[in-house]
């Protein structure tokens, strides 16, 4: 039996879902499992990069197929790369797949969930679907299209692709809670977590971390935003706390990363004199747990109307490298409740400036605080966000479907919604 991953982006890519693919993919084959990936031959940052057409990435077989080359700069350049990419992809799935197989498609490119069950039902293969987010939703939050005739035709294609498939695996509770609603049957919906890979990431000392000194943060309460800066995230709030706090030189904001707000970021942190702000580029992977660790005290945002449709991954990395983290957005979200049950940060209300410039205010002087958030993410995500655990229930799921027996290495999460037990009712969560 193959295990057929298909996503836009694979390793060497730094993008989240690369990592999370890319990451399960090799814990699957280390296990033994046949393990083939279909991907694009861009990277997130680089629709330039012409990676190899084959490859084999440890025990993982990679098939790169062609796309369009247009970028993520216009919304229509976009559009023609996911198209192009997608009826590739098909062409690959039919090429590759074979009736005893298990096709694993992600929401990267949207609606892929669609051509999978076509290409399951050609070649008599199961079909799992790992909802990473949700389309059309965001993109009808975002402006991008509008709520019309068209996008209820495409949620309606997105719910029936997903109550016709094996399983459903779905990054949060309310996510779950949401599809629920649409009427994918609960018992093809399970949740796993995102997660990071506790023995590439852990903490680190700063008088251990090369990083302060190159970066010049020696002696500085280093407040950070590492990830993407996408059009979903919310950063007004964050510059204007920056600003409250730029006559304070003991403080500085690290903004690792790229995506699409950030030259407007830049330009007006440039427009507001903030000097207390520092600009990175992505870092490789190999230097992640370095870059992540020299933050005090990390930042994760996400508009509130989009709870529900997405839950921002950099938190799982963030925990495992011990740091603790302030959220701004729904003080109900899916980050907030976990911030809450591990106490390990704080939330705070879009548009609250004054409280997270309060907040980081406090923890640059309570130094213990920050140290025992720290300490609680880290023991916090040792218990539930690691990968080897969410392999295990990765392992389950596909055990589940094919009726194969997938020995699984460590105990399942137990405390959450749907968790290790898929079959206990998702409960409603309110309209995001």
């Amino acid at each position: 039996m193959k295990l057929v991953l298909v996503n836009r982006y694979f390793h060497p890519d730094e993008s989240a879902t690369s990592q999370m693919v890319s990451g399960l993919a090799t814990a699957f084959a280390t296990r033994g499992w046949n393990i083939h990936v279909i991907t694009g031959r861009q990277r997130y940052s680089n629709p330039r990069a012409a990676l190899a057409r084959t490859e084999s990435f440890g025990a993982v077989q990679v098939h790169r197929t062609w796309s369009t080359r247009f970028g993520r700069g216009k919304l229509s350049g976009r559009a023609i790369d996911y198209i192009s990419f997608s009826l590739t992809a098909l062409w690959l799935m039919l090429l590759l797949v074979r009736r005893t197989d298990v096709i694993v498609t992600t929401t990267d490119p949207p609606l892929m969930s669609v051509l999978s069950w076509l290409a399951a039902e050609v070649k008599g293969a199961k079909r799992i679907n790992w909802l990473h987010d949700l389309f059309p939703e965001i993109a009808i939050k975002l402006g991008v299209i509008p709520r019309g005739a068209a996008s209820r035709l495409l949620s309606t294609l997105r719910n029936w692709s997903l109550s016709g498939a094996d399983m459903n695996v779905a990054i949060g509770e309310r996510m779950a809670a949401y599809l629920q609603r649409q009427g994918v049957p609960p018992e093809r919906l399970s949740v796993i977590h995102n997660w990071s890979d506790g023995t590439m990431i852990r903490p680190i000392a700063h008088g251990q971390n090369p990083l302060r000194a190159e970066w010049g943060l020696i002696g500085r309460f280093v407040v950070g935003y590492s990830g993407n800066f996408g059009r979903v995230h919310e950063f007004r709030t964050i510059l204007e706390a920056a600003q409250q706090l730029c006559s304070e030189p003991a403080i500085r904001f690290l903004f690792i990363g790229n995506g699409h707000s950030l030259a407007a970021i830049e330009a007006e942190a440039r427009q507001r004199a903030l000097t207390n702000i520092i600009c990175k580029p992505f870092q490789p992977l190999s230097e992640l747990q370095k870059s992540l660790a020299v933050v005090d005290l990390h930042l994760v945002s996400l508009q509130a109307a989009l709870e529900g449709l997405i839950v921002p991954s950099k938190f799982y990395g963030i925990a495992a490298a011990g740091r603790p983290t302030l959220f701004v957005g729904d003080e109900n979200g899916e980050i907030a409740e976990i911030l809450r049950e591990a106490c390990c940060g704080a939330t705070v209300p879009i548009g609250a400036a004054g409280a997270l410039a309060g907040h980081i205010r406090r923890l640059q002087r309570s130094g213990q605080q920050c140290e025992r958030w720290g300490s609680n993410a880290r023991a916090f995500f040792t218990r539930r966000f690691d990968l080897p655990l969410a392999t295990d229930k990765w392992a389950r799921i596909v055990a589940e479907v094919t009726g194969a027996n997938h020995n699984t290495q460590h105990e399942p999460e137990t405390n959450s919604a749907v968790g290790a037990d898929r079959s206990r009712k998702v409960a409603i969560a309110p309209e995001p």
